[in-house]
């Protein structure tokens, strides 16, 4: 690339400096030029080299006119990656304060890796599926840049049928790929006590749905603290400080490979 063109698509990343260089063309390249000696009568001047010197810079132009439409849906924003966790109490941090909610306990641990990001805090406490659906337009800023969706837990609580809670969550999806923004998706296992028949209906949701649109999947989001009244409050169903920990750091390698994927999508 000359260093003509790479100047000219230099300044084409300057909104008034493509205002100023479109009027410039216009002047430049399609206002007649005409023989100094002769006036206007002879016509439009033909000089071989001025139409070709002319024609290369309008080329470079409209290439630098171009390049913010081109690349400004995959160019990688300023500042950090902005993720947002999308779900129930096991994201907002049910009865935590909070500095040891998973998403603010996740960004710290990725920030500790190195890595330049924030977690916005989208939980709340008693949502299902179908409820995260109807918020996640509102829930999900603009700008964002992936999510970690985490629902379903609350409907398996409730003995909600799978296929209310695996369309709502398509739903979700299919909402968010429409936007651009990509999902990372937690699974959630239902409970022995709900029978083989709900359990097999249930589990099988979450794989389904990360092959069906091609997500990251992490396959159990309560996986390293099941069992273990040591890392659960009180109640025995949400995590205490010790269990946040423990489900952060266990889904971490799953969050920073989806961050890589992220980045090179953005450098495309």
């Amino acid at each position: 690339m000359t260093s003509m063109v790479r100047e000219v698509l230099t300044w084409g990343r300057s909104p008034w400096l493509r205002s100023w260089l479109r009027s410039w063309l216009q002047s430049r390249l399609f206002g007649p030029r005409v023989h100094r000696d002769m006036g206007s009568a002879l016509g439009p001047r033909h000089d071989g080299g001025a139409v070709f010197r002319r024609t290369a810079l309008f080329a470079a132009a409209l290439a630098a006119l171009m390049v913010p439409f081109m690349t400004g849906a995959r160019a990688a924003p300023d500042g950090p990656i902005k993720l947002v966790a999308l779900g129930d109490s096991l994201t907002a941090g049910y009865r935590l304060p909070a500095d040891a909610a998973f998403p603010t306990v996740l960004e710290r641990l990725l920030k500790a890796k190195g890595a330049d990001v924030t977690v916005g805090n989208a939980g709340v406490s008693g949502d299902t599926a179908t409820g995260g659906l109807d918020r996640v337009d509102w829930s999900v800023p603009d700008g964002t840049a992936g999510v970690i969706l985490e629902l379903g837990a609350n409907d398996m609580l409730r003995g909600t049928d799978p296929k209310v809670t695996a369309g709502a969550l398509s739903a979700i999806i299919e909402r968010l790929k429409a936007r651009g923004i990509p999902v990372l998706l937690t699974g959630m296992q239902a409970a022995p006590n709900l029978g083989p028949d709900y359990k097999a209906r249930f589990d099988a949701i979450f794989p389904a749905l990360a092959k069906r649109y091609g997500l990251t999947l992490y396959p159990f989001f309560l996986d390293g603290i099941i069992g273990d009244r040591a890392q659960h409050l009180d109640d025995g169903l949400h995590p205490n400080r010790q269990g946040v920990e423990t489900i952060a750091a266990r889904i971490l390698p799953t969050v920073e490979s989806f961050l890589g994927s992220l980045r090179q999508g953005a450098t495309r």
